[in-house]
């Protein structure tokens, strides 16, 4: 075990567990020569069989504390409820699985820094992806007087390297060693490996984490029903339930079906293209349920206006930058807007897909006309309809008696 300095604070690791993580743990206490303090902040899939791990492994690895946080109330209100809300997804595909657990993250870290009364905090991630930013942007602008380590950057570690190291100490080794990056959260999964390092090819079947089994055993199809409140998942086939909980089992259930995998392929926020294969559930099923109640309920412009703000919060989000106060009015226009969308959506899950079958609402703006669309219309005569027609083609004839007037016709 490496000797620390008597009396010297800690560095306070953010611990996942993972090959990068578990590198840090030795290699900090080894060249600083100062206790490691791990710190997990449980944004998902952590349950008391993994906690457990996590704890053992981290005081294998030589951490004289390991500390673990249940964050996932604070991440759904804070993120999650918001990235519903406003149906986001990057690139029209990716619903933010795990980048944006990460500022939530950097919050924990930074309170429990404070707390531990240690000016050193440290993180795994490489030079080469989007957490690095999203971490540090994060601990700046909520403790700017904390040192940051990022050894696994700053010395250029390659995985093979971490792995040799861990070996050479006979020190444990994460699951997957060094041929895949695993992160879960309650939104989702991503992976990484030599595969998503290319455009062209696809991780194997035996690297998905969530949806391994659902094709090669398929389930028969299932009905369920899915509760909303301005906005907001809040029942489960009839059952109360709160937004944690729900997200879990709808998780399970669409998992059973393979629903919401995808690889993303899209911008980074260090300049190049990045690919990474995930597996959402639960993100692809509230997302489109929500979406169709919120058909339902919304107007043609609230629908639209908010859309347009759908894209720029997902970007902040991804980006790192959900700290900025930018962020806060674009909720509170999401919140706004939710004020009517409750009601229930019936949802039917196959292999590989979930298809919205039927919308419920008591503000459903169908159910409030007197019409019916392509059958009676209700609110006009026949001869209102003529003149809307006609008042309504007045610009584009007056373009055209303009442009024949112009070249003399």
């Amino acid at each position: 075990m490496t000797q620390t300095s008597a009396g010297a604070k800690p560095i306070l690791l953010a611990f996942s567990g993972g090959l990068d993580t578990s590198f840090c743990v030795p290699w900090l206490a080894e060249t600083y020569g100062r206790p490691v303090v791990t710190l997990t902040v449980n944004t998902g899939s952590i349950d008391d069989a993994t906690a457990k791990m996590l704890e053992e492994r981290s005081k294998t690895l030589g951490a004289v504390q390991h500390y673990l946080v249940d964050a996932r109330p604070a991440y759904f209100e804070q993120v999650i409820k918001f990235l519903i809300m406003g149906n986001v997804r990057r690139g029209n595909l990716y619903p933010l699985c795990v980048g944006a657990e990460r500022v939530l993250q950097a919050q924990t870290v930074a309170q429990w820094a404070r707390k531990l009364g240690t000016e050193v905090v440290a993180h795994g991630s490489t030079a080469a992806g989007n957490d690095q930013v999203r971490f540090e942007v994060a601990l700046r602008t909520l403790a700017p007087e904390l040192e940051i380590l990022a050894p696994v950057r700053d010395r250029a570690f390659k995985r093979p390297e971490q792995l040799a190291y861990l070996e050479s100490r006979q020190l444990p080794v994460p699951p997957f060693g060094a041929a895949y990056s695993v992160n879960r959260g309650l939104w989702g999964t991503t992976i990484g490996g030599k595969e998503t390092l290319v455009s062209d090819t696809c991780i194997p079947d035996t690297a998905w984490v969530l949806t391994r089994e659902a094709f090669t055993n398929p389930h028969a199809p299932e009905r369920h029903t899915i509760g909303f409140e301005a906005g907001v998942p809040c029942s489960l086939d009839g059952r109360k339930m709160d937004a944690v909980s729900l997200i879990e089992a709808v998780e399970s259930l669409g998992a059973r079906f393979g629903i919401g995998r995808g690889i993303h392929l899209g911008d980074t926020i260090i300049g190049f293209k990045g690919r990474v294969a995930f597996e959402a559930p639960a993100a692809e099923i509230l997302l489109n349920a929500h979406r169709e109640l919120e058909k339902l309920v919304l107007s043609a412009r609230q629908a639209r206006l908010k859309d347009s703000l759908a894209g720029p919060y997902g970007d902040l989000v991804h980006e790192g930058q959900h700290l900025d106060p930018v962020c806060r009015d674009i909720e509170t226009f999401f919140v706004s807007s939710q004020a009517r969308v409750t009601g229930e959506v019936h949802v039917l899950l196959r292999p590989g897909t979930v298809f919205v079958e039927g919308v419920a609402s008591p503000w459903s703006l169908m159910k409030a006309s007197k019409g019916a669309y392509g059958e009676s219309a209700g609110e006009w005569t026949a001869a209102e309809a003529h003149g809307f027609s006609k008042m309504l083609a007045l610009p584009g004839i007056f373009y055209t008696r303009a442009g024949r007037s112009a070249q003399g016709e």
